[in-house]
């Protein structure tokens, strides 16, 4: 089976596996929607002239990344959950083809979910309490919003395919992105190494403004999410290796 041939059949596995393309739905309604309700609901007057407007566009992002980390998840994990994965070894004897094209398709689908994701959470903030396009930072601020999408899915698909595992990469992932990383960042003394971790980085990366405590800037933040990402695909990578030489 040629590449093409792989990507346009973990393309079908997508849009025939309801589990699959209603997580990028999740994420789309649930950063939107919370950005554009909190937004609604607050009132201009009340924001400090040096907030950072990004707090407000991206307030969403929070919740609805788990739902992109449990796409990255699923577009692998299911696989290895009903066994399925033997088939698509059987399907595409390389297993790097196979494992590129998984990685290609949710880098695709991350970033058409980043685009969307991104783009309404600032209309939805413009429609409600205004948005300053003019704001030093904000043109920035929108692309790494964008590009967080697919690192993040590329992440956890990668870290999927290295547990091997669906139920112990749903039950970690999930959490941590959620609140594991916040929790870190509340621990003296762990602090300082949790800005380093790989959402957290990525997701200051969209601030506007510097942050106290913050040992690099925002475009390193992205690199250092990105790092983390290419990391985890290659561990992907061995790992699906693996299974090829002992026949898994």
């Amino acid at each position: 089976m040629s590449a093409a041939h792989a990507l346009r059949a973990e393309r079908i596995k997508f849009t025939t596996l309801p589990s699959q393309w209603a997580a990028p739905l999740v994420a789309l309604l649930l950063t939107v929607g919370v950005t554009a309700a909190v937004s609604a609901a607050s009132d201009p007057k009340t924001v400090a002239p040096d907030t950072d407007p990004t707090n407000g566009i991206y307030y969403g992002l929070l919740f609805g990344h788990v739902a992109v980390a449990c796409l990255g998840i699923l577009l692998i994990g299911q696989e290895f959950n009903t066994r399925m994965i033997s088939t698509s070894f059987i399907a595409v004897p390389r297993r790097a083809r196979l494992y590129g094209a998984k990685l290609t398709l949710g880098a695709g689908l991350g970033l058409l979910l980043g685009l969307a994701s991104t783009a309404g959470s600032f209309l939805a903030v413009d429609a409600t309490v205004g948005l300053d396009w003019s704001t030093p930072g904000l043109a920035r601020s929108f692309v790494a919003g964008v590009l967080y999408h697919p690192l993040l899915v590329l992440l956890c698909l990668g870290l999927t395919t290295m547990l091997g595992n669906f139920s112990a990469a749903l039950g970690l992932l999930g959490p941590m992105v959620f609140l594991g990383t916040t929790w870190l960042a509340a621990i003296p003394g762990i602090r300082e190494a949790g800005q380093f971790l790989p959402d957290r980085a990525g997701l200051y990366a969209t601030h506007t403004r510097t942050e106290a405590g913050i040992h690099y800037g925002h475009w390193t933040g992205l690199l250092i999410m990105a790092l983390w990402t290419a990391a985890a695909a290659y561990g992907g990578l061995r790992a699906i290796r693996r299974h090829q030489a002992s026949g898994e």
